[in-house]
């Protein structure tokens, strides 16, 4: 797996669909160069499966969703990723990843165990299922309201409704915020997603016990 490196208004002045990558793609929206360079390396030499993680600086703290986004409209490849610059790889991530997600599933998430892996903190989503998530919102990877949370929960409530979620313990790819359980969530984003959820998000999830799982 290749590492790629560019700035958030190198993106932006990007033709769409012009990053084309054979494999993964795995988008590191990143402000400190250091914690990236590790993650990558790591994940890089530890992906035993070809694609590309593209480290992403945003200078500008545009937020991660709005990187992740603009990366999504901008490149071409059969799985997209979204990975933060704390993360750490285990062996064979990669790999064991896309094995899990085989044929029929959708979306893998990576987390630490929370909701015994029912959260796509990180994610693989294939590109032909997320495109149709958000054609309303020129068919973004995340919903675009979202800035920095709630965004993963979002898109892991539709694969779960969809039937296409799936986690696999043996993939690590988690990440590493000692004050993590301590953190408080952007109140914006809390607040949109309360909305969006009230919402049924926007119709297309309606079980109950998926609109219960995430407060």
């Amino acid at each position: 797996m290749h590492i790629q490196y560019c700035t958030y208004a190198e993106l932006r002045d990007l033709a769409p669909g012009s990053m084309v990558v054979d494999g993964t793609l795995m988008v590191m929206p990143f402000t400190n160069a250091q914690m990236a360079n590790q993650a990558a390396k790591v994940m890089s030499e530890r992906a035993d499966s070809p694609g590309l993680i593209w480290a992403i600086l945003d200078a500008q703290k545009v937020g991660f969703v709005q990187v992740v986004n603009m990366a999504f409209a901008a490149s071409q490849s059969t799985w997209f990723g979204y990975v933060a610059q704390d993360a750490y790889a285990g062996r064979r991530w990669l790999a064991l990843a896309l094995t899990a997600l085989g044929d029929r599933k959708h979306l893998l998430g990576f987390n630490d165990g929370k909701w015994a892996g029912a959260l796509a903190a990180f994610g693989i989503a294939r590109r032909s299922w997320a495109q149709q998530n958000y054609p309303e919102q020129h068919h973004g990877f995340f919903y675009p309201q979202y800035a920095r949370h709630y965004a993963d929960a979002e898109l892991t409530l539709l694969a779960l409704q969809a039937g296409v979620y799936t986690y696999e313990p043996d993939s690590v790819l988690v990440e590493v915020d000692w004050d993590k359980d301590h953190a408080s969530v952007d109140a914006h984003d809390r607040t949109v997603f309360t909305q969006r959820k009230a919402q049924h998000f926007d119709g297309k999830v309606t079980q109950a016990v998926l609109l219960d799982l995430i407060a």
